[in-house]
């Protein structure tokens, strides 16, 4: 009895321990989607409003409005690129390291043009702007070349996978239609061939030759067809169709009517009276 109660007991712990971890995990992962889900929103907002202010503030905060927002959209490309093409090709993990590094410093000057667009000091603003817009160029150069070397590594990888297809469908096509290719000529028939070509080739200068001389030596005349005989000459052949009317006997037009057979049981025919 105190055995099956340890039992019973131990289900129950287990059960509730599974419980609670599947309650933990649920409650993060819907954490982290709620997180995400902010953050996105809070990423769209502040484009729109850096997208807005470059076009309605002139000066050193429109242009500040535009760095950032060219450093966000460049950074963000890249990263979405890389994560992307990472999970089919292992080795581009060194240039998503590379790209963590280059990131640190784009987070670093995004916060400095953010804290700068409160600066009320224009004139120090406008000094400061040649140097944070080379920074910027810099650091989306970067990374729109890696962005760009990561997508034209997968497309060549595709071209090559492509080549290689195309070659085994070929290689199947030619198989398929085997009945095309043209059958090879053995050596035996190309030599017999050859060999009855210079015998044709060496008669003819042999009756050219002849033809040149025709009055040295001209051919016996053929002999006259002898005469027809008188009686073969004359002879004719009769007409089949009407040798077998001639034999045959005439046969009259109508056939005269045969007496009919007489029985006892018929009544005799009764005369015509005269009267």
């Amino acid at each position: 009895m105190e055995a099956v109660i340890a039992v019973f007991a131990l289900l129950f712990v287990l059960l509730f321990g599974l419980g609670a971890y599947a309650t933990v995990k649920a409650v993060g992962a819907a954490k982290r989607g709620v997180d995400r889900g902010i953050t996105q929103a809070r990423r769209t907002v502040e484009d729109h409003t850096l997208r807005a202010k470059s076009f309605a503030q002139p000066g050193a905060a429109g242009e500040l409005a535009q760095l950032r927002l060219k450093l966000r959209t460049s950074m963000r490309a890249t990263q979405d690129a890389l994560h992307a093409a990472v999970a089919e090709d292992e080795s581009l993990k060194e240039s998503v390291g590379l790209f963590e590094r280059l990131s640190a410093h784009g987070h670093e000057l995004d916060e400095e043009l953010k804290r700068l667009e409160s600066e009320p000091d224009r004139a120090a603003l406008t000094e400061r702007l040649p140097g944070l817009r080379e920074r910027t160029e810099r650091i989306t150069h970067s990374a729109d070349s890696l962005r760009w070397a990561a997508r034209d590594r997968a497309r060549r990888f595709a071209d090559d996978d492509l080549d290689t297809l195309n070659a085994q469908i070929d290689l199947e096509s030619g198989a398929l239609r085997h009945w095309t290719a043209p059958e090879p000529q053995p050596a035996s028939s190309a030599q017999s061939s050859s060999t009855r070509q210079q015998p044709a080739s060496s008669a003819k200068p042999a009756s050219a030759g002849q033809q040149a001389s025709p009055s040295q030596s001209a051919p016996p005349p053929w002999p006259e067809a002898p005469a027809a005989d008188a009686a073969t000459a004359g002879q004719t052949w009769p007409d089949t169709a009407q040798s077998s009317t001639a034999q045959e006997p005439a046969r009259p037009a109508i056939t005269p009517p045969a007496a009919r057979p007489t029985y006892p049981w018929q009544k005799k025919p009764r005369p015509e009276s005269t009267t």
